[in-house]
């Protein structure tokens, strides 16, 4: 049974209901979707939605959750709401299957992120759950909150069985996030034995092994010092406080816009690029760059 620890919403200090923050339209308007999404799930809705389940629905959410936070990257505002109606189709469409299967309702998965935001945030919410876990005189900065959080995460909410702090990270992140998190969630537990200078020495280091096992040619070791290298990379990036997915998603925007150019020069050469000497490539890629800064 599903036992909600902090009633209704908080409005200055206060408890309050949605029609108290003016927000009747806001609950009008997720009741008309998941009305919507009820309606297509009915045996006389759609035949494709029907066929649907919360693991064939796993793809969508991960695209267009990543074209939310490509809009929301470009700052691009129709299309951030667009991308993020989207995501709350997807995340309410698995939502309700799962209603469908008798595991939760829709309710419950809203309550109970209520409850863990409030539970997680002991420094404004002073009567919730976490309070025993709060520094003490309150959290004052981010860092400390963030200090905070994890207390609250691993103490009164730790559901048992992981072996390490780095199991809460899932298993489904794709490498480069899974990187960044397992040695910053690492470095957040003490383990912090890089400073900005040892990590550049490190990543040459890593970057002359690499050379040396692809002289050898064995693919094996090419691997395994591949991957050094990178996770060398995301560590010195972390030290350095850039997020390396927001870096290398700039580092694509700026190679897509390039090579386009690249593609335009070799066009209005009447050359295609397989076609183009190394020269002309480089040179197609100088101008590009230029164009670029």
């Amino acid at each position: 049974m599903y036992v909600r620890t902090t009633p209704g919403l908080y409005k200055n200090g206060q408890v309050c209901t949605l029609q108290d923050m003016n927000g009747q339209d806001t609950k009008e308007a997720f009741g008309r979707l998941y009305s919507i999404i009820q309606k297509l799930r009915a045996p006389d809705g759609c035949p494709w939605d029907r066929e649907q389940t919360p693991l064939t629905m796993r793809s969508d959410l991960i695209e267009e959750t990543f074209e939310a936070v490509d809009a929301i990257t470009q700052n691009d505002t129709p299309h951030i709401k667009e991308e993020l109606g989207d995501v709350f189709l997807n995340t309410a469409m698995i939502t309700y299957m799962n209603e469908q299967l008798g595991n939760f309702t829709a309710a419950d998965v809203l309550n109970e992120v209520s409850d863990k935001i409030i539970r997680r945030h002991p420094h404004v919410f002073p009567n919730s759950e976490g309070q025993q876990n709060a520094l003490e005189g309150g959290a004052k900065t981010a860092e400390q909150v963030l200090t905070q959080w994890d207390a609250i995460k691993r103490g009164i909410e730790n559901r048992g069985g992981e072996k390490s702090i780095l199991d809460e990270i899932p298993k489904g992140f794709p490498p480069l996030l899974k990187a960044y998190k397992m040695r910053k969630k690492a470095a957040k537990a003490g383990f912090e034995i890089d400073d900005k200078e040892s990590a550049f020495k490190k990543l040459e280091n890593k970057l002359a092994e690499l050379k040396n096992a692809a002289q050898n040619e064995n693919a094996q070791t090419v691997e395994a010092e591949a991957g050094e290298l990178l996770a060398c990379a995301v560590n010195l990036a972390r030290l350095l406080k850039v997020d390396p997915n927001a870096a290398l998603e700039s580092a694509n925007t700026r190679f897509y816009s390039r090579f386009s150019s690249v593609e335009a020069q070799a066009k209005e050469n009447h050359k295609d690029l397989a076609n183009c000497t190394k020269e002309e490539l480089e040179t197609f890629w100088h101008n590009a760059q230029k164009l670029s800064q």
